[in-house]
């Protein structure tokens, strides 16, 4: 086989290897061990009493454009984080006395993801008091996390969904440690 034969086939396997892979909620959902040590410190006031609006920001993952996170993978993710810790009741009625609002910010993620792909990401969440409508707790919660050449050897845009899965993992994590200190 000669040389300009396998061009044409290396093209295409590097374009394929672009090609976005989606975020999943389960890899972004804290867990078990965090949400095992989370569950003893959530206050009374939380416990079942945290409903989940509908999660503002995110973005579909095209076909050419790297790995994204979609409203609804954070939607589920952040649900069955704080269902894990005890802050989400398991029915929906009646319904929980606090509302829980996430915006996805900020995806800061490499153009072109190399051998060790860092992502950063920002997420804005409100939680307010249904009762009468108070704001008790406010805050954007930033940070980073990384995925290495070893995890996904021969698809940098599967690094790019790991080290997005783990923001947004770590991003959570951050805002349940945060609302057990909180008292609402």
């Amino acid at each position: 086989m000669s040389r300009l034969a396998v061009l044409p086939a290396a093209a295409l396997a590097l374009g394929l290897a672009g090609c976005g892979t989606p975020s999943q909620p389960l890899p972004m959902t804290v867990s078990v061990a965090d949400a095992l040590q989370i569950r003893g410190w959530v206050p009374d006031a939380l416990k079942a009493q945290v409903g989940v609006a509908p999660v503002q920001g995110g973005m579909e993952t095209g076909r050419w454009w790297g790995s994204r996170v979609s409203a609804a993978a954070l939607q589920q993710a952040l649900e069955e984080s704080l269902y894990a810790v005890g802050m989400k009741p398991a029915a929906p009625v009646p319904a929980p006395r606090f509302e829980l609002r996430a915006e996805l910010v900020q995806l800061e993620q490499p153009l072109v993801p190399a051998a060790g792909v860092t992502v950063g990401a920002a997420v804005r969440y409100t939680l307010s008091d249904r009762l009468d409508g108070r704001v008790v707790y406010e805050r954007l919660i930033a940070n980073d996390e990384s995925a290495s050449l070893g995890e996904a050897v021969l698809s940098p845009s599967e690094r790019l969904r790991i080290a997005n899965e783990r923001a947004l993992r770590s991003n959570i994590n951050l805002l349940l440690r945060d609302l057990v200190t909180h008292r609402p």
